[in-house]
Formats: structure tokens, sequence, C-alpha cells
């Protein structure tokens, strides 16, 4: 992960899961649904409806984690070992170990989610949150550790992503007690977009700056930018999830008529098949129509 390669990759995921989390919660809040137990539309009732119901998203992670773990070990050259052979031994590669738990436990995230929504008889929220937030306990762990030997630019970078994973971790932890509150899923949507751009932006700086010349440790104005940028990213995510909102708005204020009209032609309860509830209630009403018409039969002359 120390190259330009190995952040902006990373970054990408996390932004692209990012923008789809924006565009689920702002559909969970436009129509007032669970965010943990959204309403399946009527036209994934057929034979595809396992297809659609699958883990997307564990599936997603568990590819990403092993392609991003398949990276950085062909990144060593010679193989990533642990140990070396002299005497005394030595731990080897430090910082590629720490990303490579990293990216384990991205696809062990992933795969605790597949197994929850499509393996176990009953979805456990419990277990897949517990996954999510331990395994951002570990990277906060590794965050800190990882920025040991660093100074000047590099260290200003990884401090403010260290910052995001806090602040992602503790909403986490809140969306265990409350794990459907809108309020939080937008907050974490919020996370990931910075953690995302955030990670990107790093490759650029630390690898591949913009002007051609390397960022300078000594220099006091490249540091204070660094933070400068950092705000910039906030607003321009800030704007990304409120756009997304706005149209997302929108496009379901304009077509939700269409929606209603294909539910209600759609819905169980507006088959034809009566049911017996319902032909109580015809029995109920024929039976008030042949009193009134005896009544009115015995007061004609």
């Amino acid at each position: 992960m120390g190259t330009f390669i190995g952040h902006v990759y990373p970054g990408l995921f996390l932004f692209l899961y990012g923008l789809y989390q924006a565009i689920v919660v702002s559909k969970a809040v436009i129509f007032n649904d669970s965010l943990l137990y959204p309403l399946c539309p009527t036209r994934n009732k057929g034979r595809w409806a396992r297809m659609w119901n699958i883990s997307y998203g564990g599936l997603l992670k568990m590819v990403a984690g092993s392609l991003l773990i398949a990276y950085e070990i062909s990144c060593i050259k010679g193989g990533l070992i642990l140990m070396n052979r002299e005497l005394p031994p030595r731990f080897m590669y430090p910082k590629e170990w720490q990303h490579l738990t990293m990216f384990t436990l991205l696809a062990l995230n992933g795969c605790v989610d597949f197994v929850s929504r499509n393996v176990l008889p009953q979805r456990c929220v419990v277990l897949e949150k517990g996954t999510l937030v331990l395994s951002f306990y570990e990277l906060l762990l590794l965050m800190v550790s990882h920025v040991k030997d660093s100074e000047g630019v590099e260290l200003q970078v990884h401090s403010l992503l260290v910052l995001v994973v806090f602040l992602l971790m503790l909403v986490l932890t809140a969306e265990l007690w409350a794990p459907d509150m809108s309020q939080l899923w937008v907050m974490e949507t919020f996370l990931f977009l910075m953690m995302g751009s955030w990670l990107m932006q790093a490759g650029f700086i630390l690898f591949r700056p913009v002007s051609g010349y390397p960022w300078q440790d000594d220099d006091m104005s490249d540091i204070m930018f660094i933070t400068t940028f950092f705000c910039w990213h906030l607003m321009i995510n800030g704007s990304c999830l409120l756009g997304i909102h706005g149209v997302s708005f929108f496009w379901h204020r304009c077509y939700s008529p269409r929606l209603k009209l294909m539910t209600s032609k759609e819905a169980p309860y507006h088959t034809s098949t009566p049911g017996p509830f319902y032909k109580l209630l015809q029995e109920a009403e024929q039976s008030e129509k042949d009193d009134q018409a005896l009544l009115l039969s015995q007061s004609s002359p």
C-alpha cells in the first residue's frame, strides 16, 4: 500500500461505497423506510428473487479485499516473509504486514455480511455491526502505530486520516444501540466519503504531486495547506451528499405517482381473490339490503 496505486485503489473503493450508501440512505429517508430491512419491490418476487436478495455489498468487500491482498503480496520482491534468518532474527516488512491485516479485515467483514444475509436462516444485524465495529477498532490501532516513524507531510496526511477513522469508529459504535437511526447512517456515509477521497488525495500528495515537485517536510506552508485541502474535502463531500439527496428527492417525487400506481396494481391486498373477511362483509351488506327491502315492502300499502 506504500505506493500510489496502493492509496488510490482502496480510496476509490471506499468512495464508491460511500456514494452507493448515500443513494440507499437518501431513498430510505425520503420514503421513511427502514435502513436495515428495506421494502423489496414487487418485481423481485418472481424467479429471480434469490438473485436480488444476494448481499452484493458483502461480495464486493470480499473481492476488493482479496485483490488488495494479492496486490500487496505482489509488490514485495522475493515474497512477503515474516522474519529473516539472521541471528537474532528480526521482523520484516512491518508496514506491509499492517496493510495485509487491513485488507484481511475488509475481506472477513464481507464474508460475515454475506453469511448473515444469505446463509443463516435469519439475518443477524448484531453480528454484522459488531464485526464492522471490531474491524474499525483494529484499523484504528494499526493506523496509530502506522505513523510512528512518519514525519512532516506524511505525518500530517495520516494524522487527518486517523481522525476520520476515529470518528467513524464512534459512529459505528453508536449504531450498535441504534442500528436503524437515519442520522447515524448519514454521518457514517459522510465519513466513508471522507475516508475514500482523502486516501486518494494522500496518494497524490505523497507519490504524484500535481506540481511535479515533492512536498517539503520542513516547509510550514506545505503542512498548513494539507489541513486546508482536508477542509476542502469536508465541504466537497458534504455538498456531494446534499446533492445526492436533492437529486434523489426530485427523482422520486417525479416518479412517485407512477410507482404508487404500479404498487396499487400489484399489491397483494388489491387482488381479486376474496378472503374470509371480505366474504363476511359481502354477506353483511347483502343482509342489510334484504332487511331494508323487507321494511319497504311492509310499509307500502
